[in-house]
């Protein structure tokens, strides 16, 4: 028997393996949180399965998203990246990937974790929304927007509100799976 999933996945191998098992599965440790922040950042104007079929060139290229070596990349290495034909060589985009994890250590130190930080915007607690189209689904909404807002006053690139939603649902602080997706049920418990 298919399983049912969300229409916005259906009919492709990789975007369907990253629906069923990463897709708004609530994450709360700061490496993966990173990664996410800098994949949806490189997705804005493009699509998600652009950056899927890229992630693991950007895992590369990009140390797997240790945010404490990309925070220090040098010009030379901003430079190569920006040859690397295998990510998103967008000039702005890689230099906002520095900055951004130069704050994003600043949030940690700050919060403990930047785990902590962001899901305070939930109340720590994943928001289980009732979809019934994904294509009616929110695209920002007020906690983005406070999110967005946020982070931005702290120096973020790059992290306009739908962004921040986008993020918010690959991160699973919101559950946007279809009500008659088999993974919206199973995320809720």
């Amino acid at each position: 028997m298919t399983k049912k999933r969300c229409g916005w996945c259906e009919g492709d191998a990789l975007y369907e393996a990253y629906h069923d098992q990463e897709w708004g599965v609530p994450v709360y440790d700061d490496q993966i949180i990173f990664e996410f922040l800098v994949l949806e950042t490189f997705q804005a104007g493009l699509s998600w399965i652009t950056i899927l079929r890229k992630r693991e060139n950007f895992r590369k290229a990009f140390d797997d998203f240790n945010y404490q070596k990309i925070a220090h990349y040098s010009e030379k290495k901003i430079q190569q990246l920006l040859q690397n034909a295998g990510i998103i060589r967008n000039k702005l985009k890689v230099r906002s990937t520095v900055t951004n994890a130069q704050h994003f250590i600043e949030i940690k130190q700050e919060f403990g974790s930047f785990s902590n930080y962001i899901w305070s915007f939930v109340d720590h607690q994943p928001i289980q929304n009732q979809v019934k189209d994904y294509k009616k689904a929110p695209t920002t909404t007020t906690i983005s927007d406070r999110l967005s807002k946020d982070l931005k006053k702290r120096g973020f690139k790059f992290v306009g509100s739908t962004v921040v939603y986008a993020y918010m649902q690959a991160t699973g602080m919101v559950n946007d799976h279809e009500v008659s997706c088999f993974r919206h049920q199973e995320i809720i418990g």
